[in-house]
């Protein structure tokens, strides 16, 4: 398998790309917009929320926490998720920038 060459783009084309994939799939969008409305919940939460098992949504909340994009503090026997703030801010701020010159051709 060749090398992925990510050392000839910058900083933050990879800092985006590596969000982009980190949100790459439907249930992780549904799980953003819901700690988005709710502010923060535990996993059982979003389970009786999405039509997904616990196992499969601990997997994606893994994944988005390795991202960065949430952060979770344990309580007991649960962890309460939230969105990681900062991180938050930053993102929204790169892809702003990343999207401020579009114009629409057609």
């Amino acid at each position: 398998m060749g090398a992925s060459k990510t050392n000839l783009f910058t900083e933050r084309q990879n800092r985006l790309a590596a969000l982009a994939k980190a949100l790459a799939h439907p249930a992780r969008v549904a799980i953003l917009e819901y700690l988005i409305q709710k502010g923060a919940c535990v996993c059982g939460d979003i389970v009786e929320e999405l039509p997904l098992s616990q196992s499969t949504i601990s997997q994606h909340l893994k994944a988005m926490k390795d991202a960065g994009i949430i952060q979770g503090t344990i309580e007991g026997v649960h962890t309460c998720y939230c969105l990681n703030g900062q991180q938050c801010l930053e993102w929204k701020e790169a892809f702003g920038k990343l999207l401020d010159g579009v114009q629409c051709c057609c």
